[in-house]
């Protein structure tokens, strides 16, 4: 599969016809395909959108994609987002064209999906047990010898269980290329615990002929209680660990070395520590794997990007906006919008009130007195301080915090311009 391939898929999807599926869309667009659609140039407020209507906002967007594409290659990493947050092979492939080595993923099923739109690199950052899965996966790289496949093992039963599937009838025409995940700590998340533990699922995999050892891998998100200088402490023992393997010969005959790290809250300190490997007997492959920056959000990655520390490097913008409608407004302090857990990502953040958008005269104004209190499965509530304007038939626009609830909950996306213009859909594969 490949960039034809992949072309050719999303010209399928520009085909598909839009209909009841697709939630917030207009009614009246009923049987158009997706790119009759967007050729129309509707309005999101005037064209014809029901709400509630999940937007991304076309500038936010390319902005964020921009900048994690400089950012990466000022430090010297490459990029294999995470695929995981949008789900949508759209994006996959505007990453990818913005310089993006490949693409992260978390489960088979994201493989199969990237691999219907053309992904040539996947790395999944996960441990892959099943038989099923790693039957597919070995037919897919036999089909395939331009496909580039890595995923994580910690353990060195994983390593029997994955020998056992793969010796089967689909035995791969090349090993399965793995990395050792390194833990982050007691009592976090998947991953080796010990550097002496590694080295025993390590001798595991260079036992078995389905399997090929290249790299190391974690994720230093779930270091407890983190901050920059645990972080740090434990990406230099990842860093290590590859010295390690490196000296004792554990990378002979590898063309490069993967060293992977990167979540969304912790990259300038995994490119300050990257940059301190020294040099092994192959190149270093420094990869990189922060997702939610491709729309960030207006709550918990707002408050935990780098970008923060230095802010010198730049300033993702949050993308996503929730629109629904003033349906109630039952007393002087309190409000009911039409979105609700159905919706709006809520397992971070509440929603937040942005905007409103005047019903009357289309007039947009700060949300100023305003705030979401709690939401229901198809309703919002708010609460209002008095001298908010608010009214029945009011649009309000509200910002999301964790961009992969978001996703999730939409599966054809308007992205719209800053006036309102929707240039494109994007469609989402959860």
């Amino acid at each position: 599969m490949s960039l034809d391939t992949g072309t050719e898929a999303l010209a399928r999807l520009a085909e598909e016809r839009v209909d009841h599926r697709f939630k917030g869309l207009p009614p009246d667009a009923d049987g158009l395909t997706v790119a009759e659609l967007a050729a129309q140039g509707r309005n999101l407020f005037t064209g014809g959108f029901t709400t509630p209507v999940l937007a991304l906002s076309a500038e936010r967007l390319e902005h964020n994609l921009a900048l994690m594409e400089t950012y990466s290659a000022r430090h010297g990493l490459a990029f294999a987002p995470h695929g995981k947050t949008s789900m949508a092979p759209q994006l996959f492939w505007r990453q990818i064209e913005r310089g993006a080595w490949g693409i992260t993923l978390a489960v088979p099923h994201q493989v199969r999906v990237a691999r219907e739109f053309g992904v040539e690199r996947v790395f999944l950052a996960n441990e892959v047990v099943d038989p099923a899965a790693l039957r597919w996966i070995a037919a897919e790289l036999a089909a395939d010898p331009s496909f580039r496949f890595v995923c994580y093992v910690d353990s060195v039963r994983g390593v029997e269980l994955m020998d056992a599937a793969l010796r089967g009838s689909a035995r791969p025409a090349r090993p399965v290329d793995v990395v050792v995940e390194l833990g982050a700590g007691e009592g976090a998340r998947t991953g080796v615990r010990t550097e002496t533990e590694c080295a025993a699922v390590a001798d595991a995999v260079a036992g078995v002929e389905t399997l090929r050892l290249v790299g190391v891998a974690g994720y230093e998100g779930e270091v407890p209680e983190p901050d920059p200088e645990r972080v740090g402490a434990w990406l230099r023992r990842l860093s290590a660990l590859a010295v390690e393997f490196d000296k004792a010969g554990r990378f002979a005959g590898l063309e490069e070395v993967i060293v992977s790290a990167g979540g969304s809250a912790w990259f300038d300190t995994v490119a300050e520590v990257f940059a301190e490997i020294p040099g092994l007997s192959v190149p270093v492959l420094k990869l990189l794997r922060s997702g939610a920056y491709v729309s960030h959000d207006v709550g918990h990655y707002r408050r935990v990007t780098p970008f923060n520390r230095v802010p010198e490097e730049g300033t993702l913008e949050p993308a996503f906006r929730l629109w629904a409608q003033i349906v109630s407004r039952p007393s002087p302090d309190q409000a009911f919008a039409n979105a609700g857990k159905r919706d709006a990502a809520y397992d971070l953040d509440l929603p937040a009130a942005e905007v409103v958008r005047d019903a009357g005269t289309g007039t947009v104004r700060d949300a100023t007195g305003i705030t979401v209190t709690g939401l229901s499965d198809q309703h919002a509530w708010l609460r209002t301080e008095a001298g908010a304007e608010l009214e029945v038939g009011d649009w309000v626009g509200l910002g999301l915090s964790h961009p992969c609830t978001s996703f999730d909950k939409w599966k054809l996306i308007p992205v719209a311009e800053a006036d309102g213009t929707v240039t494109d859909y994007v469609r989402t594969f959860f």
